[in-house]
Formats: C-alpha cells, structure tokens, sequence
C-alpha cells in the first residue's frame, strides 16, 4: 500500500480519489496544486497544500504522487507536471480497475489510470502517464506511448501504435496496423485507416437533420 498525494483539484482529482478509495490498496492522504490556484484549504476533506514545496511536507521516500490532470493543450500540461514531479523524486502511481480485463503481459508505465471495462488484450504496450476511460478495446501488439488520453469506447486494433500527446475521441476507431502520429487530435466516431499526420486533426462527417419527422417512420 502506498500513501498517495494527488495533483489535481478538479474533476479528475475528484473522480481519481473516488477510484482510489474504492479500488484500491492506497490512501490518498492530500492534495497539491501550484499556489496561485489554492482556492480553499480542503478538496474532498483532504488538505491542499503548495506543489512548488511539497516534497517538504510529503517527503517522496513516503509518499507517492498520482498527476490528475485531463487532456489540457493535448496531455502537455500533465505532462509537465509528471516530469516535475519526477525531478522532486516521486514515484508515481497507476490505477488499473479491478473490472478491466487486462491480457497483456506488460505493466502499464507510471501514473496510468485505467478504468473499468477496458479490454487490454495480449502483447500491448502501455507506456507513462495515459489515461484510458471506461468501455474501451485494445487489440493485441498494440502500443500505447507516453501522455495520451483514450476516451470511452474507442477500438484500437491489432498492431496499432500511438504515438505520445494525442486525443482518441469517443467511439473513434483504429483499423488494424494504424499508426497514429505524435499530436494527432481524433474526435467523436472517427474512423482511421490510414496512418496519420503529426499535429492533425481528423473528424467524421457530420450527422445531417432529415426533412422529415420521426413518426414518419415505421421502426
């Protein structure tokens, strides 16, 4: 078991603290911000307290450090904070749910949360500081590189790889040998069949209104 401190008043902080407590063998014991946005003294009944000196307080020999941060600027803002946490000497931690299915034989990296009802299969390839939410699919000789956010029900094929600092939109999917460039931003219900470019941006046809009226329709 670890003593965590999470980095993070948000949403993310919040939800992470909720899986934690729940599913877990950890305890979250603080939260820490940059001081210019302590805002109240307590996030969920915990302390908050200035990241520039946390390592005084929460000495990292008996502390660890999960960063709660979503996919701000493209995953760059967790990813700096992953790496300043790093140089304070933190070990951070991962959470992989209970109810994912996890094959693979290969840990997953630092300060990776994994949510439930993913299917990790056989062969892939997780590396730091990735975010996977719930319902997804990952297919078998995959890899999965650094600071990436996967949202819900994305299907990665076989044989993908994903380079670092992308966005996978929800119910996106990745045909099988795929490799997705560093950057690439896919939204909701795309589907990628082809390799794609760096710093990109991909998005499926729009859903169109009918001239028509639902009744009109026999289902």
């Amino acid at each position: 078991m670890a003593k965590i401190i999470i980095f993070g008043t948000g949403n993310i902080a919040q939800i992470a603290k909720y899986y934690f407590d729940i599913d877990s063998p950890h305890e979250v014991v603080a939260f820490t911000v940059d001081s210019q946005y302590i805002k109240e003294e307590k996030f969920e009944g915990l302390p908050v307290y200035p990241f520039e000196d946390i390592e005084k307080k929460f000495p990292p020999y008996e502390f660890q450090m999960f960063i709660a941060i979503a996919y701000g600027d493209m995953n760059r803002l967790r990813e700096k904070k992953f790496y300043e946490a790093k140089q304070k000497g933190y070990h951070l931690v991962s959470y992989i749910s209970s109810y994912c299915t996890y094959l693979s034989q290969y840990k997953c990296g630092e300060n990776c949360f994994i949510f439930e009802d993913n299917t990790i299969q056989p062969f892939v390839k997780i590396h730091d500081n990735v975010i996977i939410w719930s319902g997804n699919h990952i297919g078998h000789h995959s890899t999965i590189h650094s600071h990436n956010f996967i949202s819900s029900h994305v299907v990665i094929s076989g044989h993908c790889e994903i380079e670092s600092n992308c966005f996978l939109g929800v119910n996106s999917t990745l045909a099988h040998w795929v490799k997705v460039a560093k950057g690439t931003l896919i939204g909701a219900g795309a589907i990628i069949t082809k390799n794609t470019e760096p710093d990109s941006v991909y998005v499926p046809a729009k859903s169109i209104k009918l001239d028509k009226k639902s009744f009109e329709f026999k289902l």
